[in-house]
């Protein structure tokens, strides 16, 4: 069976990393992580002017009209690179939440303005009170008029600050704990009724957390019934998320090697020393782990006959393994490196913390693990 990724998957990679090389060392990188914005506007126009934003959104919208793999392929080469700008709140969550609406009318309107890079999303989802547990929301959606009115309040909505429109979800009917009566709404960032404050994450990515106060919100799935389909547009997302953190897997171990190879210790480079050379193949072989079964991941939801369960049960296991390996190559990055691994000077501790942040968005190891165990094939 053939794992490798096609011509336009290929090219599509190709494209991002002769950009990365000519347009993104980690010198330039910097520069556009300490702007006010935290990256680069004019990199983001050139994200839309080479389609990058496209890839996953349907062709009826003026999309790439790309599958979960095609998102994938960008996504490792964006790990890679390490970019600041936000991929991830625009294009994969925000994008991601907004194809799996219901609301025609909306799509149309700002999924095109999505690719052509004129409009920043952010997805609002949990509170202060939620954990992990996409289900327990108290923020209010009340139908006024024929008009909903949202109230309450959003933490850490990566990219809410600077975000044009917001994907909300809130409680339209039930207990704060059901997964009925949810629905997502379409708000306006700049409503009167909408309050930010913003501040930066470990990895520099900047994040907010949003309060509404009878902020207008335009219902984008059917009333009610938005847990599921959001929760199954997710998935996507979180495939995304793993072959970002596959791509910085893969960066710090050659760091790592090559760093070994120049480093000398009682006049001997240090990748001469059997016990580190164990090491570092246990890395090599936990990325390996990482990305054969992002592979294996990818194969299983672009099949049809694939069910439900398993493909969650797969995604459980992804972003398990992700979590786990991820960590394991991070800690032996920075101790190889010594105490250079810890300095913002170094690319090493700016790669290591994209990747700690990964693992928690959504849920941690543990969260996942338990997920896992508890989902069985159907």
């Amino acid at each position: 069976m053939n794992f490798e990724f096609n011509e336009e998957q290929m090219m599509l990679k190709d494209s991002i990393v002769k950009w990365a090389q000519d347009n993104y060392s980690f010198e330039q990188r910097c520069v556009s992580a300490d702007s006010a914005d935290g990256f680069s506007r004019a990199h983001w126009a050139t994200f839309a002017e080479l389609g990058w934003l496209s890839v996953p959104f349907a062709e009826q919208y003026g999309g790439y009209g790309g599958s979960v793999i095609d998102l994938a392929a960008i996504m490792q080469e964006f790990g890679k690179a390490l970019v600041t700008e936000p991929i991830v709140p625009t294009m994969v969550l925000f994008g991601s939440a907004l194809s799996g609406a219901t609301n025609e009318t909306v799509k149309s309107e700002v999924i095109p303005q999505i690719i052509d890079g004129t409009v920043f999303g952010a997805l609002a989802v949990y509170e202060s009170q939620s954990r992990f547990d996409m289900s327990n929301i108290i923020t209010s959606a009340n139908n006024d008029s024929g008009s909903y009115k949202i109230n309450g309040a959003k933490s850490v909505v990566l990219g809410g600050g600077l975000a044009d429109k917001l994907l909300v979800l809130a409680r339209t009917s039930g207990e704060q704990m059901d997964t009925d009566g949810l629905s997502l709404f379409l708000v306006d960032a700049s409503d009167s009724g909408v309050s930010k404050a913003t501040y930066s994450l470990m990895d520099g990515q900047l994040a907010a957390d949003i309060t509404f106060d009878n902020a207008l919100g335009v219902l984008v799935t059917e009333l009610g019934e938005a847990y599921e389909p959001l929760n199954d547009s997710l998935q996507n997302a979180q495939v995304a998320l793993c072959a970002e953190a596959s791509g910085i897997m893969e960066t710090l171990n050659l760091t790592t090697v090559e760093y070994t190879k120049t480093r000398k210790q009682f006049g001997v480079p240090i990748s001469s020393f059997q016990a580190l050379q164990h090491r570092m193949v246990d890395t090599f072989m936990a990325y390996e782990q990482v990305k054969s079964l992002l592979v294996g991941t990818l194969c299983e939801l672009t099949d049809d006959k694939t069910s439900k369960a398993r493909a969650s049960k797969l995604v459980n296991a992804l972003r398990t393994l992700t979590a786990k390996n991820g960590k394991l190559i991070g800690d032996e990055a920075i101790q190889l490196h010594g105490g250079m691994g810890l300095t913002d000077e170094l690319s090493v501790g700016h790669y290591v913390k994209r990747m700690m942040m990964i693992n928690l968005m959504f849920g941690n190891a543990d969260f996942y693990q338990e997920r896992f165990n508890n989902v069985s094939y159907a």
